[in-house]
């Protein structure tokens, strides 16, 4: 019996890593990314025609959170070198969502069974999040930067001008901006292509 369960634990431990989704080769290249991971195009557009923020600015955000990778989490911090001790926030996953949050989301969308860890539901619940921005603060849902700010900071933080006294802050936001434009432009060249392949 000893030996089928040290079995077993090879196994598992052998074929369960792959099953995790490696973070795209070239995660600068939206067209690249779609192909490298089938899915995620059809994912992307389900939360863009539910929640109607463009792809480009959802995936941007995203890029800038996780850099797509699926168990992404803040740096623990350690005592001593070699005591690991709390991580600074709960944010996990692609979309680096914070518990709290998740947990409206959950409750607001309808999205019960969904994990931080899924891209698809990740994607979701930043489409969720920036149409609750919209409503909420009344941004734009093509300003990706206002959008990261509101992302970063939470709605209030928002409406009191946290961001200001960042000025790291406004820069990354910045990149995302410029980000989701260099994306828009890159989807605008294969979107019939990438069409193509799932209709």
């Amino acid at each position: 019996m000893n030996k089928n369960r040290f079995f077993l634990a090879l196994l598992l431990s052998v074929f369960l890593p792959g099953c995790a989704t490696s973070p795209p080769k070239n995660p600068n290249n939206i067209c690249s990314i779609f192909r490298e991971q089938d899915d995620w195009y059809e994912a992307a557009q389900d939360a863009n025609q539910r929640w109607g923020t463009p792809i480009q600015v959802m995936m941007a955000i995203m890029h800038q959170e996780s850099r797509f990778v699926s168990d992404a989490q803040p740096p623990r911090t350690w005592y001593l070198g070699f005591i690991p001790g709390p991580r600074p926030s709960s944010a996990y996953g692609y979309a680096q969502a914070q518990t709290p949050a998740w947990d409206d989301y959950l409750k607001e969308a309808g999205s019960w069974g969904a994990d931080r860890d899924d891209f698809a539901d990740a994607i979701d619940f930043i489409g969720w999040y920036t149409w609750k921005t919209h409503q909420v603060n009344g941004v734009s849902k093509w300003h990706a930067d206002k959008l990261y700010l509101n992302y970063h900071e939470g709605w209030g933080g928002y409406r009191r001008g946290t961001y200001k006294s960042k000025p790291w802050l406004t820069r990354v936001a910045a990149k995302v901006k410029r980000r989701a434009s260099d994306y828009g432009a890159q989807l605008r060249r294969c979107e019939d292509d990438l069409d193509s392949w799932f209709f």
